[in-house]
């Protein structure tokens, strides 16, 4: 009973002197908030996670976009060969049409149809070469190089395509210009004059 009134009597005198005191301030060890603790604990393990899957975004998308990059490259070079592929089709219409048309004409000389023929028959047989080597190119064991290497490869015969298919039209248009004077030529020798 002594103690409870020397407790109650300490409790009386805290509880007064806070009273009276209106200016007084507490001081000591800060509160934390264990639930604000806990929640930002959960807060930075979901972080870690998105963290995690972002990384894993990152990598997949990466690797889709080296896989691009290659099908991009395919495409390139399929584009590449089908102008070559459409280059040596012009090439060979242009031959046969072009080649049969010269040396059916009356105006080309016997001696000049094998020049002719050869000159023509060059032509095709570079082209010929040229698919091969593309052929080999695409081939995925053979000739052990580099996309850029192989892509510049393709390239060179694709313009090389193009350089015969210039050269054809060249030389057609050529025989022709011969064809024609030749033709005026005799109209000329041949006339019947009227007066």
């Amino acid at each position: 009973m002594k103690s409870k009134k020397k407790y109650l009597k300490i409790v009386l005198i805290c509880a007064t002197t806070l009273m009276l005191s209106g200016r007084a301030a507490a001081q000591g060890m800060p509160v934390y908030d264990n639930v604000n603790f806990i929640s930002f604990a959960k807060q930075l393990l979901e972080a870690g996670k998105q963290t995690s899957n972002i990384i894993k975004t990152m990598k997949f998308l990466k690797q889709q976009k080296e896989n691009i990059e290659k099908v991009s490259k395919a495409i390139e070079q399929l584009k590449t060969v089908r102008n070559m592929i459409r280059n040596n089709e012009r090439l060979y219409n242009m031959v046969r049409e072009d080649l049969r048309s010269i040396l059916n004409s009356p105006y080309i000389r016997p001696e000049e149809v094998d020049r002719v023929s050869q000159s023509f028959n060059r032509i095709i047989e570079n082209s010929m070469s040229d698919l091969e080597t593309i052929n080999e190119l695409l081939s995925s064991g053979h000739l052990k190089l580099s996309d850029a290497d192989r892509m510049k490869a393709i390239n060179e015969r694709e313009a090389r395509s193009r350089e015969m298919v210039t050269e054809i039209e060249r030389k057609t248009q050529r025989y022709r210009d011969i064809i024609a004077f030749r033709e005026l030529q005799d109209r000329i020798n041949n006339r019947e004059t009227n007066y």
